[in-house]
Parts: C-alpha cells; sequence; structure tokens
C-alpha cells in the first residue's frame, strides 16, 4: 500500500485563477488546471531561482517530489502556451504558510505579518522603505486544497 501524500508547503497564493490568450472568450476555449502546488513550484524555481532541493525544502516535500512537481507544470504551461489554451490555478494538495518575516536594511528590525495582509509599505521602526522579505515563515495556515479537506474529514 502507497503511504499517504503529503501536504506541500505554498507560501502564496496566485493573484489570478485564469490565463488565456487574448481575444478569445474564455467559454471558447479547452481548460488546462494547474494546481497550486504546481503553480508554488514554478514560483520557486523559475521566478526565484532555486535549486531543487532548496525549494524542496519550502514546500515539505523531497527533492525527487519536487522534481515531480515542477515537471508536471511546466507541461502544463507549455501546453497552455503552444496550444492556446486557458490555465486555470486551483485545487493541490497543500497547506499555507501563515507568517512572513520580514527585515528593514537601514534598521535591522525585523518582524512578522500574517499571510494575506499585504506586503508592508514602510519599517515599523524606522520607517525606512528599504525592507525585504527574509524566510518563508514558521508555521501553517490551511489553504484550499484537497489535504486541507481531508483534515477537516478527520475533525
Amino acid at each position: 500500500m502507497a503511504r499517504p501524500r503529503n501536504c506541500r508547503r505554498v507560501g502564496c497564493l496566485p493573484g489570478s485563477q485564469y490565463f488565456k490568450p487574448r481575444g478569445i472568450p474564455l467559454s471558447g476555449l479547452e481548460e488546462i488546471k494547474l494546481t497550486v502546488d504546481e503553480f508554488e513550484a514554478l514560483r520557486l524555481a523559475d521566478l526565484e531561482g532555486l535549486y531543487q532541493d532548496q525549494a524542496a525544502v519550502k514546500m515539505n516535500v523531497s527533492r525527487q517530489t519536487f522534481g515531480r512537481i515542477i515537471d508536471s507544470g511546466h507541461k502544463k504551461v507549455a501546453e497552455a502556451l503552444v496550444q492556446g489554451k486557458a490555465l486555470k490555478i486551483e485545487g493541490g494538495d497543500f497547506d499555507m504558510a501563515s507568517m512572513r518575516k520580514f527585515m528593514c536594511n537601514n534598521c535591522q528590525h525585523s518582524w512578522e505579518l500574517p499571510y494575506g495582509t499585504g506586503r508592508p509599505k514602510n519599517c515599523p521602526s524606522c520607517k525606512s522603505g528599504t525592507i525585504y522579505r527574509t524566510d518563508e515563515g514558521r508555521g501553517v495556515k490551511k489553504g484550499q486544497g484537497r489535504c486541507c479537506r481531508m483534515n477537516q474529514q478527520k475533525q
């Protein structure tokens, strides 16, 4: 018997759920479903430039599992681009990182904010605008993926 799938940790949700070719109504397009964990793998590897082992740690999966997730995501995005299909981002097995940590370049003050509150514009200590995000967070908040529904059924 195969072991149960672990939930993948996700640092952020996409800003949009759909991407489609311009000028064609969504109703006239075939749709490809990209899961939130595949979206996160693409974000970590392709946008942030992390190596697979680093990204796997952030997502709380093995390097081999991360490789399978990103391969699946790459294939789906390529199919949507090449064949002119709509890309819908939803579902998957994931938990949402609950806290984000920021640090100020000027005064080295660090602080945490809950996910979903937006990016701060200034340091709360010195009001400088030169801040950056450090780690992805410590705790986990349940997202809207399959994992979370399974956890709710157990309670």
